[in-house]
Formats: structure tokens, sequence, C-alpha cells
């Protein structure tokens, strides 16, 4: 299934949701410029490798600065793709369900929100994979918490979803917590079915890091009220 979009109107523009989305694709556009083993250093460098995050547990005070770097890629690897598919699937998914959040948080709040449900999808992930030496990157993680946040917000918008059958394409309008619920389900399935699984571009089972994505949408739900998500008047 994939969203097309939602019937929940917003007043304002969404420059930050905008600006979000525009740094994510100059960034990728950066990284297709880069030679393979340029890229690798750069994702290296600003994606988060689960055994450095370990190992920097175990740095002596002297290693503060290199510390702190490591743990700067929690923020940093939100804004790196790994593919075309990556990123463009990811921002579709940002443009759709982000507005309403700015709107109703107000661009600040949705920027703290955002890149908190970042860090603690990242982290999510490192728990389960904490000596994995491969990048773990994307915005999945922050963007499934936008949906968390969304899910218990519009419960009863719908989304116009277009849905693959065989030769035949349809599309129909599903209410949200119907779409983002089977999503969060399948992403928490997936999640316990790889956990033996060896990881493979920084993510679990074929490239994708499902416990980032279902710890995302349950922190997203959680910060969202934190945050202001049910206040009456939206924060404009």
């Amino acid at each position: 299934m994939v969203p097309l979009k939602d019937d929940n109107p917003v007043r304002i523009t969404p420059y930050l949701t905008y600006a979000i989305v525009a740094i994510n694709i100059l960034v990728f556009l950066y990284e297709i410029t880069l030679s393979p083993q340029a890229l690798d250093t750069f994702f290296r460098t600003w994606a988060v490798v689960p055994a450095e995050l370990t190992r920097s547990f175990h740095y002596p005070s002297g290693f503060a600065g290199a510390k702190a770097a490591e743990w700067f890629t929690l923020i940093t690897s939100q804004f790196m793709h790994a593919g075309l598919a990556h990123v463009g699937g990811n921002m579709l998914y940002l443009w759709i369900f982000g507005n309403n959040l700015e709107e109703q948080l107000g661009r600040v709040r949705f920027l703290v929100f955002y890149l908190a449900c970042g860090v603690l999808a990242s982290l999510a992930q490192w728990y389960f994979a904490p000596l994995s030496d491969i990048p773990s990157l994307g915005a999945s993680g922050a963007i499934a918490g936008v949906m968390g946040a969304y899910i218990i917000r519009y419960p009863k918008v719908r989304i116009l979803t277009l849905i693959p059958l065989g030769i035949f394409i349809t599309t129909v309008r599903i209410p949200a917590f119907i779409f983002l619920g089977i999503w969060f389900i399948q992403q928490a399935f997936y999640g316990v079915a790889s956990l033996e699984v060896t990881t493979n571009v920084g993510m679990e089972s074929g490239g994708i890091a499902y416990w980032a994505h279902a710890g995302g949408f349950v922190f997203g739900a959680v910060l969202g009220p934190l945050l202001g998500l049910f206040d009456r008047r939206p924060r404009l």
C-alpha cells in the first residue's frame, strides 16, 4: 500500500516539513556524487555505527570529544539515505503526515519532536544490535514517530492509498488507524522475526530497520501528547 494524500487540510504553510524534505534530498544528491569508497567513508563518519556507539560508553574521559561526535551521529544519520527508493519513500510519508503535526505542535516543538523520535528510534535499533559494525541511517525512525503521533491524533482521517492488485492498480480511502496500524504491526512482526538475522546496511533483514520503525512509532505516540498534540488550539 502506498499513501498518496490524506483528507486533512492545514491552514499553514508547513515550512519546516518542506525544509526537512529539502535537506534530505540535498544530502542524497550529494551522496550520489561520491565514489563508492568516499560514500562508505561518509556513511561511517556521519551515520550511526552501533558498535562504535557501544564502544563510546567505554571511552576514557580524555576522549570526551570523540564520544560526543559519535553520539552526534544520532542526529546526522537522520538526514542520510542508502538509495533512491529509501529517500523517496521516507519523504513521501513525511510530506503526507508531517504538515498536520507541524500545524498542531508549532514549528519549534515539531522540530524537537521529530529529532527526538529519530534519536530514540536509532537507540531502539541499537539496543537489538549493539555490536553491529554496519552503518545505520535514514529518516525512517523520525518519520515513524510522526506516524505514531498522527494515528492517535487523527485516527479517522482517510488516507488515499494506492493498492496494486496483480496487473491492476486501484486507489481506496482508508482510515489512518487502519493504514498506520497495519504498518506498525508489520514492523513489529518483522522486527521479532529478524532478531537472529545478521545486519545489512545498518538495518536488519535486507536493509530495513524494523526496530527503529516500531520504536519510533511508539515514541511518537508517547511524545506527541507530551508536547501538545491534543491542545485545543494549534500552535501556529
